[in-house]
Order: C-alpha cells, then structure tokens, then sequence
C-alpha cells in the first residue's frame, strides 16, 4: 500500500512542486542527488574517487516525448563523457542510460543512433556504458538494443531485475553472451502476471540469479543495500578472483558501508543520479525500499 501510494505521489504535479520548491526538501533531496549540471556530476565523482571509490553516473531524465528532448539528453552525456576523459576521471567512473530518455517510445532507430552516440564517446573517453531497465514492457526492446551494440561495443552491460518472473531466462542469455550484468530487484509497480509482488519472493529471486551469475557470470554487478544479500554476495564471492565483480549501491544510500566493502578489496560503485528531473528518481527510490523512506523522513526532520 505503501509503496503504492509513493509511487502515484511520482505522478503528482502539486507534490512535485511542494518538493522541488520548499528549501527544506530540496536540503534532503542533495543527500540522494549529486547535482543538476555536468559540473555537478564531475565534483560529485571526484569525491567517490578520491575516497577509493567508483562511480556510475546517470543522467536523469526518462519518457521522452520529443525527438529534441532525446537530442539533448545524448548530448548532455557526450559532454559529461568528454569532461570526465579531460579530468582524468574515466578510470573509475562510468555512465547508465535510460533508453526512454533518449527516444525508445519515439523512433527505435534513432534510440538506437542516440546509445551509439553515447557509446562511441564512452570508449573514446576509455570507460564503458550501463542501459539501465525501466519497466517490462521495455524489456524486450532494451535487450533487443543491447544486443545490437554489444555488436560493436562489447563492454557494454545490461541490468536485470529480480522481480520480473522471466529474469532467469534473460540472465542465461547474458550469461552465454559474457556481457556485465547489474543485479537489482527493482524499482517500477508491475502486474502480479509479470513479476513476483512479496518481499520473499524477489528476494529468492535475486539469490538464485546472483548464484548464477557468481558462477558463470562474465562480470556480475551486485546491486543492493540488502544486509542479508550482501552477505550472500560476499560468500559467493570468495569463488572469484578480486576485480571480476562488483557491488553497487545508491549515492547517499549506506555510505558506511560502501567504505567498508572498498577497504575490504572489492570494487564498489556508486549510482550517482543528477540533472534536473531528478523528482521521479527520488520517488521510486522511496518506493522501493521503506528504509529508503524513513531514512528520507529522518534526514528531512533533522535538517529542519
């Protein structure tokens, strides 16, 4: 119910505003968002990286309605790609795309002319890119445009979510096409035909995915604050080498314990959201988790 309620406050334009508006909010909403400009972003990462972590940096900005718009998120990452290569920052920070942003639901082949875009200065900059999943009626089509770069641009990866119920099957494919691979649960309200609805059950499903992908995964990126889980990963873990995996968490989620796995030798990343329409990110950040909320509300009550 809960999650429910958030998620239709995503939609919300009256709260959106009361959000965005009131200086007291928009002191929390800093903790979750490293900025709305590309300068932003950089110093945000520079951070991450100097504390001994690494960075995946998103552009935020979703259902695009405007082939202008689509433009405009694929250069706004180009420029973000160049200005991390002249910082010398590219070695620990890489960037997530959402193929909404830059005109999935407009025109499949200039969605696909957009990724390239952002690929091409991905590895001209010497890092790589993430396509982030949205929801199931997106799926095919992401792993439809995957597929096709990874023709080109191998290194780039692919997230799948635990709570879809055809998650396994997507995941062998990944595993046969050695592509890197984000774990996470999920984030998006979806049917009971189409994904597990209890806490329980998605949980099972991230283990048994994250036990294949420990196994047979070419590089598996392990995303999730879960306590238990990361102690699952961990486990599963010690049967690779060190740099062969990742964890990720949320900027501004867990923190201590983000340095804590970094100074235990893993690799851990850091999503790292900014850009001006960060209101939707937020709100499904809150969503999915009810320790993302409290932790929201707490930060909210101590910073006024």
């Amino acid at each position: 119910m809960l999650r429910r309620t958030i998620l239709a406050a995503s939609r919300s334009p009256k709260i959106r505003e009361a959000v965005s508006t009131l200086p007291v909010s928009r002191e929390v909403v800093a903790r979750f968002v490293a900025g709305e400009t590309t300068e932003d972003a950089v110093r945000a990462t520079r951070t991450l990286v100097d504390g001994g972590l690494l960075v995946s940096l998103d552009h935020l900005g979703e259902d695009t309605v405007e082939p202008g718009q689509a433009d405009a998120v694929t250069k706004a990452y180009v420029t973000l790609l160049t200005t991390l290569d002249d910082e010398g920052l590219t070695h620990g920070a890489e960037v997530s795309v959402k193929l909404s942003a830059i005109g999935q639901a407009l025109d499949r082949s200039m969605c696909v002319d957009n990724a390239r875009r952002i690929v091409e200065a991905a590895t001209v900059a010497g890092t790589t890119v993430t396509l982030d999943m949205e929801d199931h009626t997106t799926t095919d089509s992401t792993l439809g445009i995957l597929a096709e770069l990874r023709a080109d641009f191998p290194g780039t990866g692919a997230v799948i979510q635990s709570y879809l119920r055809r998650s396994a099957g997507d995941v062998e494919d990944l595993i046969r096409a050695k592509a890197r691979v984000r774990l996470c649960k999920g984030a998006y309200k979806e049917p009971e035909s189409v994904a597990y609805q209890k806490r329980k059950e998605v949980d099972l499903s991230y283990v048994r995915l994250l036990v294949r992908l420990m196994r047979d995964g070419a590089y598996p990126m392990v995303a999730t604050h879960d306590p238990r889980l990361v102690a699952i990963a961990s486990s599963l873990a010690r049967q690779r080498e060190q740099g062969t995996y990742e964890f990720q968490m949320l900027y501004g989620i867990r923190p201590d314990e983000q340095r804590r796995l970094a100074a235990a030798g893993n690799r851990v990343r850091v999503y790292t959201p900014y850009g001006q329409e960060w209101y939707g990110y937020l709100m499904r950040r809150l969503a999915e988790r009810p320790a993302n909320l409290a932790f929201f509300l707490r930060a909210l009550a101590t910073t006024s």
